[in-house]
């Protein structure tokens, strides 16, 4: 049986997409090649936004053109929040944001059913199998699901349910037999990867993850999902730092550098605390990379909110920032508030912070230049830096490995280097 899958949304998704896939082949499935007609499609759909409904619907519509008369699986948090429109687009299996076995099992039955649970009853996380899809240098490795935060903006927690953890003696076990197969990077992912720990008995917390995964695979680096800044403390940084395979690159959650609008938004910082998170990941990993997120026109922001913001990327030097429109979320405080921005006024709020970004990216890549970095090659010519920005070399090197990189100079979006003619082997 031949199935094809398309995944939209997050790392956890992504996560959770290869993982039923190692459970369908384990049940002889087999992936559709290029053109080959599938028995089955799978869509592992997503709702942070009302555009990332609009858009599962789409891939469900496009997949079901492409194979006419497959199985209709589709799974995820717009499956979770709208099973019955899901049903209406033909769907034969629907399955919300959890039991991913169950799912497998339906597929490999060919069993139409719709299991849509109470995510707020679940009460122990899913251990799914960790790894990567075939071909890949890199692995994920879920370590916490849900959500406690309720931001006014996000229905994740009503989609994904409360905080719940992989035991730290299973968070090591799988990052041994992860480095054990042989990847140099392994990616802890989570949906909000700041509070794990906060279930489980004596409430571990991310540091103590990270450190029993760091030390259970020494020859892997390390490399972490996106973090709220409230969880980056000086004794966390230290923690970290002293493991020496963490990679110096850090997404965390910003949305607005206005602190009216990260008010609104229920947001569990201000400005001046964002800053002494750069501040402290700076001087704890020297060069380091800082990413972040941007909600552009959420409700009530006005045009010197927005000017504020932009200032504040200024002040934070972010190396990138992916910057959206905020979209209205049914079923959010959010979507309900007043001074919702038109479309074209959120639209053009983007392409003014792409204009800084864009500046921004420049400059962090041109502090690259000179500067001798690890990099894991995806291909014999090109890979990422731990700092996660993308390079090319002139001559060529092993897939899969980790090799030192002079910088030389920036092309675009990348940056351009050699291997030095002295320098060591794979470097993990």
């Amino acid at each position: 049986m031949k199935y094809a899958v398309y995944t939209l949304g997050c790392k956890v998704n992504q996560y959770e997409t290869q993982a039923l896939e190692a459970m369908l082949r384990e049940r002889g499935f087999e992936p559709a090649g290029e053109g080959e007609r599938a028995d089955v499609i799978i869509v592992n759909t997503c709702a942070v936004t009302a555009e990332s409904g609009r858009k599962s619907r789409q891939a469900i519509r496009r997949l079901q053109g492409r194979h006419p008369g497959a199985l209709t699986a589709v799974c995820g948090c717009f499956a979770q929040l709208e099973p019955e429109q899901v049903k209406e687009l033909g769907a034969d299996i629907v399955f919300g944001s959890g039991d991913k076995h169950k799912l497998a099992d339906a597929i490999a039955a060919a069993l139409p059913v719709t299991e849509v649970d109470d995510p707020f009853q679940r009460r122990y996380f899913e251990s799914l199998p960790a790894g990567a899809v075939s071909g890949r240098t890199r692995a994920m490795l879920k370590i916490q699901d849900g959500c406690d935060n309720f931001c006014t903006y996000c229905v994740i927690p009503y989609t994904r349910g409360r905080v719940r953890s992989l035991p730290l003696d299973a968070c090591a076990a799988e990052a041994a037999k992860l480095a054990g197969e042989g990847f140099a990077e392994i990616v802890v992912t989570g949906i909000e990867i700041a509070s794990y720990g906060k279930d489980l008995p004596g409430k571990p917390g991310l540091a103590d993850a990270v450190e029993a995964i760091a030390k259970a695979a020494p020859g892997a680096r390390v490399h972490l999902g996106s973090l709220e800044p409230t969880a980056v403390t000086e004794a966390f940084c230290e923690r970290l730092a002293a493991l020496g395979n963490v990679c110096p690159h850090f997404h965390l959650s910003l949305q607005s550098g206005c602190d009216d609008t990260l008010a609104r938004m229920h947001r569990k910082y201000d400005t001046a605390a964002f800053l002494a998170v750069c501040e402290r990941l700076r001087r704890h990993f020297p060069g380091c990379s800082l990413t972040a997120d941007l909600i552009c026109g959420f409700p009530g922001e006005t045009e010197a909110d927005f000017e504020t913001t932009l200032a504040f990327l200024e002040t934070c030097g972010f190396y990138f920032v992916h910057a959206f429109p905020y979209s209205i979320r049914p079923g959010t405080k959010a979507a309900d508030m007043p001074g919702q921005l038109t479309r074209e006024e959120k639209e053009a709020r983007v392409r003014r912070a792409v204009a800084v970004i864009s500046r921004l990216q420049r400059a962090y890549l041109q502090s690259c230049v000179g500067r001798t970095l690890p990099v894991l090659f995806e291909n014999e010519r090109e890979g990422h830096a731990g700092n996660y920005c993308p390079v090319r070399i002139s001559g060529t090197a092993e897939r899969g490995t980790v090799r030192p990189v002079q910088i030389l100079s920036v092309e675009g979006e990348r940056l351009l280097g050699e291997i030095p003619l002295q320098s060591p082997g794979d470097m993990r």
